[in-house]
């Protein structure tokens, strides 16, 4: 019935990602959501919020739910910056910073599994249209 929805079809798979990715930060006490944006502010610490939500492609306020998990769990901080005391950097904590290493293996042995099951030409060029039809619709 929804062979050639794309609707259907993506929300489908990004379902059964959820799944693998939530096995793969249950360790850490971490959703997926909160995984994936702690590897951008260890990746870029001191990204204001509103560009956070931007290379995440979420909303600020989706954004800022997120951030409040972690500034609970103590992996990151919020400072404020010079030139707006309204605007805030994020920072990660010691912590974060001595767990980046698992984080990111653990989401590269998800990455290594699709792509054996799949094969990386695959997945590489999935991704890629994945990518650009979000860009198109945007």
């Amino acid at each position: 019935m929804f062979d050639h929805c794309l609707y259907f079809n993506t929300t489908a798979l990004a379902r059964v990602l959820e799944r693998e990715w939530n096995k793969a930060f249950k360790p850490f006490g971490l959703t997926p959501s909160q995984a994936f944006m702690l590897r951008v502010v260890l990746e870029k610490p001191g990204l204001l919020q509103s560009e956070l939500a931007a290379e995440l492609a979420i909303s600020r306020s989706t954004a800022t739910r997120t951030l409040d998990g972690l500034q609970k769990l103590e992996l990151i901080e919020r400072r404020t910056t010079e030139r707006d005391g309204r605007e805030f950097a994020i920072h990660p904590t010691a912590s974060a910073i001595g767990m980046k290493a698992d984080i990111n293996a653990a989401s590269g042995r998800v990455t290594a599994r699709l792509k054996k099951e799949l094969g990386s030409t695959h997945f590489d060029d999935t991704v890629a249209r994945v990518r650009s039809i979000r860009s198109t619709i945007e």
